[in-house]
C-alpha cells in the first residue's frame, strides 16, 4: 500500500491544473506585455486569473499580485510594511514564535536593519493569545504579521480578532496563508486582511507560483526590478501557464471546500484516536480549531528520522519534527515553541493527509506507526532509562 501523506510539503498537481496549463503553454504562449494578438490574448488569460483568485478570497483584482510562491510574497509584505513604518518612524514589529522560516530569517534581516521585533508566544495550544497582542502593541508598531494556520502542527489563529485589533491601532496585519488559502474559507476583507501570502503547490496547482494581496493603498516596495510587470511592482515575464494552473486549482479547492474538510476531519480524528493510544505520546497542538488534514504527535523514546524510514518502507510518505541543517539534527522550532523539550520534539510524526484518503489507509497508518514505534523503543537506551526509571516520562 502506497500512501502519501506530506500533503502540508507539497501536493500532487490536479488534473484541472494539468490541463489549464497544458493548453496556455498550447495556445495562450505569448508574452502578456507585448501589444499584438498573441501577446494581448495571453494577457486577456492573466487578468481573467487575477479576477478569479480576487473573487475567491473577496479581493480587488488590482489588489493580486503574482509571485514565485508563498515565501517571495512574504518576503515582500514584510518588507513593504517595514519601509512604509521606516518613513513614519515606527520600527516595531510583532509575529510569532513559530512562524514559517520565510518570516522568521526576515524578521532577522529587519533587526539587523535598525527594527525592533517582539515574538508572542503560541501557548501548548498552538495559538496566540489576542489579549497578548493587545498589550504587544504600541505607537511604534508598524506591522504585525501572524501566519493563518501553521504548516506543522495544523492550529489555526484566530485571523478576523487579530485584523480587527490591528485596524484599530492604525497597523498593517500580514498573514502567511501558505497552509490555509485553498484549505479554509478566506476573506480579507471581513478578516481584516491587509496583504496575505500563498503558494500554489500547496492546493495541487504548479510549484513556483503564488500569489501577493496586497489591499489597495499599500504601496509595494519592490523585490525584482526590471520590466514593468504587475504593475511595476514584480519586474519579469509572468509564468502564465503556472498562473493558469494555479487558479484551476484554486477554483476547484474552493468548489470542494465543505465536502472535502468534512471528510478529512473524520480521518483526522480516527487517526488521532488510534495514535492516541499508543503510550507516552501526545498530540500537537489543540485538538480544535485545527486543519482538517493535519495530525501531529510526539513519541517519547524514539528518533523521528529513524520513524520516517522505517513507515517510507511500508509505504507512508510523511515528516518529521526535526530538520538535518548544515548536518546537525534540529528540533522543530515549531514544537519548542509549544513547549516540547528537545528529546520529545525529536520524535515527532506530522501527517498532512489529503482529501482521497480512505478510512482503510488510515487505520494502515495507525497500526504502521504502533508497530514501528514499538520497534524503536525496544533498542532505544533513551527508552530503557525511562522504562527503568532512571528518567522521568515527560508525556504521561
Amino acid at each position: 500500500m502506497q500512501i502519501y501523506a506530506d500533503n502540508a510539503a507539497t501536493t500532487k498537481m490536479s488534473e484541472a491544473a494539468i490541463a489549464a496549463m497544458t493548453d496556455c503553454i498550447r495556445t495562450f504562449w505569448g508574452n502578456p506585455s507585448s501589444l499584438y494578438t498573441i501577446g494581448q490574448k495571453a494577457k486577456e488569460k492573466l487578468e481573467e486569473a487575477r479576477a478569479e483568485i480576487a473573487r475567491i478570497i473577496n479581493a480587488e483584482p488590482r489588489e493580486i499580485l503574482f509571485t514565485s510562491g508563498g515565501s517571495e510574497a512574504d518576503n515582500q509584505a514584510l518588507l513593504t510594511a517595514a519601509m512604509i513604518g521606516k518613513k513614519q518612524g515606527k520600527t516595531h514589529i510583532v509575529s510569532s514564535m513559530f512562524e514559517h522560516h520565510a518570516i522568521l530569517h526576515t524578521l532577522k534581516k529587519l533587526e539587523d536593519n535598525g527594527f525592533t521585533v517582539t515574538l508572542l508566544p503560541v501557548h501548548e495550544s498552538g495559538i496566540i493569545n489576542t489579549d497578548e497582542l493587545k498589550a504587544t502593541i504600541t505607537d511604534d508598531t508598524c506591522l504585525v504579521t501572524i501566519m493563518t494556520a501553521n504548516n506543522e502542527i495544523g492550529t489555526i489563529q484566530p485571523i478576523a480578532e487579530i485584523g480587527a485589533i490591528c485596524r484599530e491601532r492604525g497597523v498593517f496585519f500580514h498573514t502567511d496563508a501558505v497552509q490555509a488559502v485553498g484549505h479554509i474559507p478566506i476573506d480579507v476583507k471581513a478578516q481584516n486582511i491587509d496583504m496575505l501570502s500563498a503558494s500554489a503547490h500547496k492546493f495541487h496547482g504548479p510549484k513556483g507560483v503564488g500569489f501577493l494581496y496586497a489591499k489597495k493603498g499599500v504601496r509595494l516596495s519592490n523585490l525584482i526590478e526590471g520590466g514593468a510587470q504587475e504593475r511595476g511592482k514584480r519586474a519579469g515575464t509572468e509564468n502564465v501557464p503556472g498562473i493558469l494552473g494555479m487558479v484551476a486549482a484554486l477554483r476547484e479547492a474552493a468548489a470542494n471546500m465543505e465536502e472535502h474538510n468534512a471528510h478529512m476531519a473524520q480521518v483526522r480524528d480516527h487517526l488521532i484516536k488510534g495514535l492516541s493510544e499508543i503510550p507516552h505520546s501526545a498530540l500537537n497542538g489543540a485538538a480544535n480549531p485545527r486543519l482538517a488534514g493535519n495530525v501531529n504527535f510526539s513519541f517519547e523514546g524514539i528518533e523521528g528520522e529513524s520513524l520516517l524510514i522505517l513507515l517510507d518502507q511500508k509505504g507512508i510518505s510523511s515528516s518529521s519534527g526535526s530538520a538535518c541543517t548544515s548536518g546537525a539534527l534540529d528540533p522543530s522550532h515549531v514544537l519548542l515553541a509549544i513547549g516540547r523539550i528537545h528529546d520529545v520534539a525529536h520524535g515527532s510524526l506530522r501527517l498532512s493527509i489529503g482529501e482521497d484518503i480512505t478510512m482503510e489507509e488510515a487505520d494502515y497508518i495507525i497500526e504502521s506507526v504502533k508497530e514501528v514505534v514499538a520497534h524503536l523503543r525496544s533498542f532505544s537506551p533513551v527508552w530503557r532509562d525511562l522504562m527503568s526509571g532512571k528518567k522521568e516520562f515527560i508525556l504521561k
